[in-house]
Formats: C-alpha cells, sequence, structure tokens
C-alpha cells in the first residue's frame, strides 16, 4: 500500500509545479504583451524646425566705437558787468541772433549826463591849451605851462572815455552768434553785476567730447573721419577729429578727444548724448553669424551645424567668435565658409538631432539696426 501512494504523491506535485510555471508564464506574456503596446503607443520623435543660413564671408571695416556729449564750439551765458536798471529786452528767448545785437538796455541816464559835463571840461581844456600856444608864440607865458595844459587836456579826456566805456557796458551785445537760451530778465528788473540774463550757444558746427582708451590713441589722428549719430535723428553725420589730449586720465586711462560736425539744421544741441564711430585701419573678411546663432556657456561658444544626409541632423561644435556689429558677430574659427548653421531654435537641439529647416522667420541680421518703433 505504501509503495502505491508514493507515486501517485509525485504525479500531483508534478501537476501543481506544472501549473504553477503555466500560470507564471501567462502573466509573463500578459506583461510582455502589455509592455509592448505601452512601446508602440510612444510617439516617434519628430524632427524639430529651426532657421538656418549658409556661412558667408562679409568685409568688415574696423571701427572704434565711444559715446561722446555734444558741447557748443562757442557757448556762453551772457551777465551785465555792471549793475542797472533794465530799461528795454531787444530778445525772445530761443532768437538766433547776430554778433553785436542788442540784448539788453540798462538805464544810462547819469552815466550820459556826466559824460556831457566831461565832454564839456574836455573842450575848455582843449581851448586853454590853444590859447596858450598863442601866448608861447609872444613869449607870454613858459614851455612848463604848455605841458600842464596838455596834461590837464590828456587826463579830462581819458575821464572821458572811461565815462563812456561805462555808457556802452549798459548797452548788452551779443559776443558771437548763435541761439539764445530763455531770458531771465524783465524790463524794470534791477540786474547786480555778474547776473545771468540769457545763454548764448552757437550750435553750426558742433564739437562732440568723448573717451577712449589708451590703447586705442595710436589708432587715431587730428583730421580723421568720424561718424555721428544720435537720438535726435537724421542719420549718420560726418565729422572730423579737431583735438586730442594730451593728458590721459590716471585713474581710468582713458583721453578726451573732441570732434567736429556740422549741424546745419540745428537739431544737435549741446549736452545732448551721441554715440560715434571712427574707421580704424583697413576692411577685413570675416565670417558672420547673427548673434542669435551663438549659445554662449561658461565652457565656450557653441553653434549647431546642420549636416546633410537623407534626414538633415544638428552636430554642436566649438567656435570662438571675434567682434561684433549691430545684430552680426564675427566668428574667427570652429566652422567653415558655406555651412549651415542653425539660427534659432538650437534650445531644442542636441547632437544628432533630426531637423526641419524653415526661413519663413528670420532673426534679425543687421549690421546697422534701427528702432522697429519710431
Amino acid at each position: 500500500m505504501a509503495t502505491t501512494k508514493r507515486p501517485s504523491m509525485r504525479k500531483r506535485l508534478f501537476i501543481m509545479l506544472g501549473l504553477v510555471l503555466l500560470l507564471v508564464g501567462v502573466l509573463a506574456l500578459f506583461k510582455f504583451l502589455q509592455i509592448r503596446k505601452l512601446i508602440a503607443s510612444i510617439p516617434k520623435p519628430q524632427a524639430q524646425v529651426v532657421t538656418a543660413m549658409k556661412v558667408q564671408k562679409q568685409s568688415w571695416q574696423p571701427q572704434l566705437n565711444a559715446v561722446g556729449s555734444l558741447v557748443a564750439v562757442r557757448g556762453v551765458t551772457v551777465a551785465s558787468e555792471i549793475a542797472g536798471l533794465v530799461r528795454d529786452v531787444k530778445f525772445a528767448s530761443g532768437q538766433d541772433v547776430k554778433a553785436g545785437a542788442v540784448l539788453v538796455q540798462l538805464n544810462a541816464d547819469a552815466e550820459i549826463a556826466q559824460a556831457a559835463s566831461l565832454q564839456a571840461a574836455v573842450d575848455l581844456a582843449s581851448s586853454v591849451l590853444a590859447r596858450d600856444r598863442l601866448q608861447l608864440q609872444a613869449k607870454a607865458i613858459s614851455e612848463a605851462q604848455i605841458d600842464a595844459d596838455v596834461a590837464d587836456l590828456s587826463a579830462k579826456r581819458a575821464n572821458l572815455a572811461q565815462q563812456q566805456a561805462t555808457i556802452a557796458k549798459k548797452t548788452i551785445r551779443a559776443p558771437f552768434d548763435g541761439r539764445l537760451g530763455i531770458s531771465t530778465v524783465a524790463r524794470g528788473q534791477y540786474l547786480n553785476a555778474g547776473e545771468k540774463i540769457v545763454t548764448l550757444q552757437t550750435l553750426d558746427p558742433i564739437h562732440v567730447d568723448f573717451n577712449l582708451p589708451q590703447r586705442q590713441l595710436a589708432q587715431i589722428r587730428v583730421g580723421q573721419r568720424v561718424l555721428l549719430s544720435s537720438d535726435a535723428g537724421g542719420g549718420a553725420i560726418e565729422g572730423k577729429i579737431t583735438a586730442i589730449s594730451p593728458l590721459v586720465d590716471a585713474t581710468t586711462r582713458n583721453a578726451l578727444v573732441e570732434a567736429t560736425v556740422p549741424n546745419p539744421k540745428k537739431t544737435l544741441l549741446p549736452g545732448m548724448f551721441a554715440r560715434v564711430d571712427i574707421d580704424s585701419g583697413e576692411a577685413k573678411p570675416y565670417l558672420t553669424l547673427p548673434q542669435t546663432a551663438i549659445t554662449y556657456n561658461p565652457y565656450g561658444s557653441t553653434v549647431f551645424v546642420v549636416e546633410s544626409g537623407e534626414k538633415p541632423t544638428a552636430k554642436q561644435v566649438f567656435v570662438t567668435t571675434g567682434p561684433t556689429r549691430g545684430d552680426q558677430v564675427a566668428v574667427t574659427s570652429g566652422i567653415e565658409e558655406g555651412q549651415q548653421v542653425v539660427t534659432s531654435g538650437q534650445l531644442k537641439l542636441k547632437n544628432g538631432t533630426e531637423v526641419k529647416i524653415d526661413n519663413s522667420v528670420q532673426p534679425a541680421n543687421e549690421a546697422n539696426p534701427t528702432p522697429q518703433e519710431k
């Protein structure tokens, strides 16, 4: 009985083990099918849309760039040299005047009356001198008397000239051609000596003062051409360097440079901000790209080059950048002329990413960009 029972138990164990293995296999097959379906449902990577352009050489004129301030060639604050009561104001604020034009007339009645008295004294001294010279011919007086008469006449004439100079100072005139500022005086006002009346500026031509580092001073000279641009508009204006300071600031190591530019429309005003560009040396050829094509990283600057094939792909390469001009940057190494470089959309890329080029909208790539809103 015992011998017959053992085989039956083994058989049942094998059957149970087989059922367990079958159950595990079914579960594994189900899981496999589930994972395969999940993998199949994952969307395949699509080509990334980017803009790109072929690298080309452009001839760049090296320039020195600076920011300066406009300064009047001649500019003063007109003031009264002596005190007096304003009798008449003969100008309007903002008026253009010529040299010698009367601006303010001060009351000079007392000085004119005094000048008349001094003139009478001069006339009397002159008559006395003439009479004494006749008496000298008759040996009636000595030559010493004539010398005294001449000295007296000279003194009275000097007093008269001094008084006439005082009267002239009562008439305040424009010292040179220019445009007046805002008036600060009115008729009937009492002016003290040295009190401000109005500003006067010569606007055409006009100076622009700017600073350059000491390392750039060897690249400029008096008479060199400059281009000035300002927010006042009107485009770039050509001028010339007229002076270079012989003193370099010990703190900044910069030197002051003065250029003169024409201002026939008088739109440029003293105190305005201006940008100055100075051509320096001969033009040089550079491989150029829009600045948007360059990705600047702590470990170096990179671009994505489009590699042609059945499916174009992106390849990241390191580049060395040079000078910039407007929206453009020069690339001195890392790429070659004719290669196609991604100019926008590179944030979505990595090595080997399939790309699709759509240049319907291109990034800015102007050498001399201007504001879009005016």
